[in-house]
This record gives C-alpha cells, sequence and structure tokens, in this order.
C-alpha cells in the first residue's frame, strides 16, 4: 500500500527525525474514510513497542466491541507483516503484543456514556489512543488523559467533526499548539486507497451538515431541517401492491404525547413504509392503555406477520404486553444522531421509501429540524414521533446489515 504525505507523518511523528518529536500528542481529525485510523493505531503500536518494554497502555472508543472492529482488526493485517506477536485476552480485554523480546500490554475500553470514566481509574498508561474522541464524554477522554503519567507517555486522537461548540474542538482542536500537540486535517484526498468511485459514492451519500462534516471534514453546526435533501413528490413511492417477501413494524410509543406505528415492506433490498398508525391524545381529548394500542397494531397488520416490532426501549409496559401476543420484539437503540445518520444514508441510498399514504410520516418529515443555539446537534422535540420511530427502524436494519451496530455505507464508525 502506498501511503499519502500527511498518512506518513502520523506513521513517523513520534521518530527522533521528526519536527514534530517533541510534541506530547497527535491529533488527527476530518472526513470518513481518509485513512486517519488505521495509520495512527499502526504507528501507535508501533510507538509503543519501540519505546517502551513491560508498559500498559489503553485503547479506547465508544466500546470495547468497537475498538475491536474498528482498531485492533484493521491493524492485524500490517501487525502480522511486520512481525509483531500478539495474543488476545478477551475476558479481561487486553492485548499482548511483543516484538524482539519486549511486550507490552494494551487495554480496550468502551467510553460510552458518563458512568464509563469509573471503568479507567486506577489504571496507569504510558499512552493512550482514543479513536473516535468526539463521540466519547469528555469525563472518560479527561480520565483516560490522566491515566497517562508514565515517563514519554503521550495523547493519540481521532475523530470526524462535530458541531463548532463540542467541547472537544473547543478545548484540543483550537488549542492544539498550547496543548503541544500535531494538529493534522484530514480529507478524502489523504487516502490513496480511496477510487474515484468510492469518493463519489459519499459524496452522494451526505446532506447538509453532515456532508460539510464527514465529506468536506468541517466543524459545522447542524442547522434547518434535519431530512434537509428529502423531497416529497420526487422521493417518495405510490402505495405499494402487496403482498411484500417480510414485514415489519417500527414504534414510537406515547400516551401524553403522540403514539407512531411504521409498517414496512421488503421488497428485494428496500424496505417500503407501507401504511401508518398516529395517535394524538391531546388532540382526541383520550389516552389509550397498552391493551388498546396492542389492539391498533394488530389492525394495521391486518394479518401479516412480522418479523419483528422495533420499539421505544423505554416503553417497558408495552413491550411486556407485545411479547405477550406472540410477536418478536426488539428494543430500538435510541442513539439519536447516530440513527439519524443512518437514516439519513439509507433514504438517500433508496433502502428505505416512504410510500405516499403514510401523511403523519410525511408531513413531520417537513417539519423536522435541529434546534437552534445548542451547544451539540440536537434535533427539535416536536414533530418528532414518527421521526423517531423511522430512526429504530434504520437502526435496527442497520444493526442486521453488520449483525454489530455498524451501517458502514451511511454513516461515520460507531459502536455496537
Amino acid at each position: 500500500m502506498n501511503f499519502s504525505r500527511k498518512q506518513k507523518q502520523v506513521l513517523t511523528w513520534w521518530c527522533a527525525a521528526s519536527p514534530a518529536h517533541t510534541c506530547d500528542a497527535l491529533i488527527c481529525d476530518g472526513a470518513v474514510r481518509s485513512g486517519k485510523t488505521v495509520c495512527m493505531a499502526l504507528s501507535f503500536l508501533c510507538w509503543a513497542t519501540a519505546c517502551f518494554d513491560g508498559a500498559q497502555f489503553g485503547i479506547c472508543g465508544k466500546s470495547v466491541s468497537g475498538v475491536r472492529r474498528n482498531v485492533v482488526a484493521a491493524v492485524e493485517p500490517w501487525l502480522r507483516r511486520l512481525g509483531l506477536r500478539w495474543t488476545e485476552n478477551r475476558t479481561e480485554h487486553y492485548l499482548e503484543l511483543g516484538c524482539r523480546g519486549r511486550s507490552n500490554r494494551f487495554y480496550l475500553f468502551g467510553g460510552y456514556d458518563e458512568k464509563s470514566a469509573a471503568l479507567i481509574q486506577g489504571i496507569t498508561f504510558a499512552g493512550v489512543l482514543l479513536d473516535e474522541a468526539a463521540l466519547m464524554p469528555r469525563s472518560f477522554v479527561e480520565q483516560a488523559c490522566a491515566r497517562c503519567s508514565v515517563e514519554g507517555a503521550r495523547l493519540w486522537f481521532n475523530c470526524n467533526p462535530e458541531s463548532p461548540q463540542h467541547w472537544f474542538y473547543r478545548e484540543w482542536i483550537l488549542k492544539a499548539r498550547e496543548k503541544n500537540a500535531l494538529h493534522l486535517h484530514f480529507t478524502m484526498e489523504d487516502n490513496p486507497a480511496l477510487s474515484e468511485a468510492v469518493k463519489r459514492r459519499y459524496r452522494t451519500t451526505y446532506s447538509g451538515a453532515f456532508y460539510r462534516r464527514f465529506v468536506l471534514g468541517e466543524w459545522t453546526r447542524a442547522q434547518g431541517l434535519v431530512y434537509d435533501f428529502f423531497d416529497r413528490e420526487r422521493d417518495c413511492a405510490a402505495p405499494v401492491d402487496e403482498p411484500c417477501e417480510a414485514y415489519a413494524v417500527s414504534v414510537d410509543y406515547g400516551t401524553a404525547n403522540p403514539a407512531s406505528f411504521g409498517l414496512w415492506g421488503r421488497r428485494g433490498t428496500v424496505w417500503y413504509r407501507i401504511d401508518e398508525y398516529y395517535y394524538a391524545s391531546r388532540r382526541e381529548g383520550k389516552q389509550k392503555t397498552d391493551a388498546e394500542y396492542v389492539e391498533e397494531l394488530w389492525r394495521l397488520l391486518d394479518g401479516r406477520r412480522p418479523d419483528v416490532v422495533v420499539v421505544d426501549p423505554s416503553a417497558a409496559s408495552f413491550i411486556e404486553a407485545l411479547r405477550r401476543t406472540g410477536l418478536r420484539v426488539q428494543k430500538a437503540d435510541n442513539d439519536v444522531l447516530w440513527g439519524i445518520r443512518v437514516t439519513a444514508g439509507m433514504l438517500k441510498e433508496k433502502k428505505l421509501i416512504l410510500c405516499s399514504n403514510c401523511a403523519d410520516c410525511l408531513r413531520e418529515m417537513e417539519l423536522y429540524c435541529w434546534e437552534e443555539g445548542a451547544v451539540r446537534d440536537v434535533p427539535r422535540k416536536e414533530h418528532d414521533h414518527a421521526m423517531d420511530e423511522m430512526r429504530y427502524f434504520a437502526a435496527y436494519l442497520a444493526q442486521q446489515e453488520r449483525g454489530d451496530g455498524f451501517y458502514a455505507a451511511a454513516v461515520v464508525r460507531r459502536a455496537g
């Protein structure tokens, strides 16, 4: 493989001949598929092996499974070519990496939420690699950095851009010089392994803020409509003639708030939203019980048997009521931003298509927007009930496609 000039900088920045060898940290940010992660992980492991023996290191991501997939699996072929030997303890979540009589241990950590910081307390590192640092809680990232107290320890960060109000951008990207960090900004042009066809596909997958972030590599604020690319006349399909090859239902449960059910039918590789149920109790002046909503769901199915019903994970009593009727129920992944990215990608690639008879979903599509002035990207909490259950279903499909919660064509990497 040929490396680009910027990738070579990542691979050699810590070497004595590099002008940046006195830096305490490396920060790589920018576009998706720009080649920053593999080069950084490979450089990190080579640096640790060359400079330390018997030391401990951290490799962190949103989850341990994500670290194994995005970092460890990506560099394994390179480790073999370099003659490095390693063993993995999957119970204790660490790798033992050795070469020429030296051996170091690399612990794998997941920084999923604020409680994750406690997992990393008490350990001492000679260095830490934080993969997708902007997706991890600040408390976890800062705790990981604080663990690096060994002489000569260095910090390694990579991420895709988020909002310019994001704490990582403000505290690390903008302050790279005062923190003695080397900051390298990547675009897809910095990855010689990408063909023009692949780059073109990524350019057409995104729009709006996601395009500016993941294709152009800019730290920019999301604003306006969430699905700003969607055009009802162009993107809707006529009601689908049935039967379909498979069926599924997505549910956003509400008592005081509206409840929204989406009925999906698959033809080939495309899932069509063929029908829906939407009930706003405040508008109708009456709340419905779990039992009544179960009846409404069966009425929506009208004799069809769904493969799965994907439900708002907070609706515990409704989930139990559905299971008692013999339906296969899956609690939805409620990671909002990741789910929106997945949904947007599937809509643009025509893997999800809304039928013209789904009036409430289409109405919300044209009203669902980002909250103005928010520090982080947050969709406004209105006109979002059909949007939530559509997102639940897209996230479920993403998990099925890869088996671990990752949809490769639509979004940046995400933990399973």
